[in-house]
Order: C-alpha cells, then sequence, then structure tokens
C-alpha cells in the first residue's frame, strides 16, 4: 500500500496535530452508513497483532510499554499506523483543545482511519467506554478499537459510530 494513509494524516491532522479534520466533513444529526465489512480486515488485523503483543509481554506493564510493542507488531503486520497523533478537538466549529490519541491506523479508504485507544487496567470502566466514544465523536471517526492489556487475557472491544451531534 502507499502512503496515502500517511499523507491524509499529515493533511488532515497535521504534522504536529494542528491541521483540521477536513477530508472528515460529517453534518451534526446526520447518520453515515458504516460499511463493517470494508473494516474488518482491518479490524482483525489490529486486534491479531495486539494478542501477539499480549502474548508475548504479558500483563503488568504500564501503557506505554503496550504502546511501544505494537506500534512494531503493526509495522511487521505490514499496516500503516501512527502513534500518539495530536488531534484538535472542536465544540461548536471552534478548537477548544487538543488531545492525543494512541494510535490511528489505516482503514478500508485513506480517509477513513481507525483509533485505537490502549489501555493497561484490570478491568475497563464506563469511563473508558464513554472517552473513545467522544474521541470517536470529536474525530468524526466512525471506527474505533479500546484495547486492554491489563488483565490475563487482552480485553477488545469495537465501537461503531454513525451519527455526529456537533
Amino acid at each position: 500500500m502507499d502512503d496515502c494513509f500517511g499523507e491524509w494524516v499529515n493533511a488532515n491532522l497535521g504534522a504536529a496535530g494542528t491541521g483540521e479534520l477536513a477530508s472528515l466533513v460529517a453534518e451534526p444529526g446526520a447518520a453515515y452508513g458504516v460499511d463493517l465489512a470494508a473494516y474488518t480486515p482491518f479490524t482483525h488485523r489490529a486486534i491479531g497483532c495486539a494478542m501477539r503483543v499480549h502474548s508475548i509481554l504479558g500483563v503488568g506493564f504500564p501503557q506505554v510499554i503496550y504502546q511501544r510493542a505494537l506500534e512494531i507488531e503493526l509495522a511487521r503486520e505490514g499496516m500503516q499506523a501512527r502513534r500518539e497523533v495530536e488531534t484538535p478537538i472542536y465544540f461548536r466549529g471552534q478548537q477548544i483543545g487538543s488531545r492525543r490519541v494512541d494510535f490511528m491506523v489505516e482503514g478500508p479508504q485513506p480517509d477513513k482511519p481507525i483509533l485505537l485507544e490502549l489501555k493497561a487496567t484490570p478491568d475497563l470502566t464506563d469511563t473508558h467506554f464513554a472517552q473513545i466514544i467522544n474521541y470517536l465523536e470529536a474525530y468524526r471517526l466512525h471506527i474505533g478499537l479500546l484495547l486492554n492489556f491489563g488483565s490475563t487475557s487482552l480485553q477488545y472491544r469495537r465501537f461503531v459510530k454513525s451519527t455526529f451531534q456537533t
């Protein structure tokens, strides 16, 4: 695969995280059909990478260790990924801050990346679920994976966002 994904991330999120989400135009309150079948091969590959990392490292490390290992494993898998992508957060059309997401990985098209949010905690909570849902909303992304390395088996959840509120 060419570097269209990397070009998209740099153009739309900015190399330093200062760009705007120009190609993710989503109208508030509108519903968008999400082709889950198109995303499935990418989410399966990302989850497979996370499983291999967890299998090798086990439980007990801080999140950043799993993040670094996952970056290596995603590259070995041939997946285009950007780690700690700083992205702006907007409220009513005005930038109110920014946040670094753990990973943006390639999706079915260069302008349809998948958000990966990593945790290293014994249990996932409603707060973790709300966080990834808020990220999908703020960045106008349709698919996100929440990966938890802090339990004896890798925990993962796929989140799908088909409507955007703001």
